[in-house]
């Protein structure tokens, strides 16, 4: 009786190591995948990047960057118009919704509720003391929240294409 519930304990013991084992490996992973550019800030899942252009302009020439590599891109919203309309004053605000079928595809394979995070979006906003910041999410971050395992290489691929494209867009 003693054996088998000493048993028992060191299965369930083992069992909860290898599943920790796997979710600090996925997010090693996904984390040293990422390599965000200079001046950023990391919050609650963003990569924070400050740009060193106006809001419009910063949100130009990223979807130069991304047509140019081939993405999709389909919606741009400026949420300062929108809150214009409704009689509402909002700093510089605005979003970027893009991704492109061939790199988003791989990730949804790996873990489908990712696709409530597809496509990528970018934010370019000015924050209070006047600094426009370009803002999305971490591929670590999508890995964790999304228990994304067996994709390595698909997000080392988003994460330096993410990086590449904000140092296009805000320097």
């Amino acid at each position: 009786m003693l054996k088998t519930i000493m048993l028992k304990e060191a299965v369930t013991l083992s069992f909860f190591l290898i599943i920790l084992s796997g979710a600090i490996s996925t997010q090693s992973v996904a984390q040293a995948a990422e390599k965000p550019a200079t001046n950023n800030l990391r919050n609650n899942g963003l990569i924070k990047i400050k740009s060193n252009h106006s809001v419009s302009e910063t949100i130009n020439r990223l979807e130069t960057i991304l047509n140019k590599k081939g993405m999709t891109i389909f919606k741009r919203v400026n949420h300062t118009a929108g809150a214009k309309k409704v009689g509402l004053t909002l700093r510089p605000t605005q979003l970027l919704i893009f991704g492109n079928p061939k790199v988003g595809t791989p990730l949804i394979l790996c873990s489908q509720t990712v696709a409530i995070d597809l496509p990528q979006k970018a934010l370019a906003y000015k924050d209070k003391k006047g600094q426009v910041w370009l803002a999305y999410n971490a591929p670590a971050y999508l890995a964790t929240r999304h228990h994304i395992q067996g994709c390595k290489q698909a997000l080392q691929k988003i994460a330096q294409a993410l990086s590449n494209f904000a140092k296009f867009a805000t320097e």
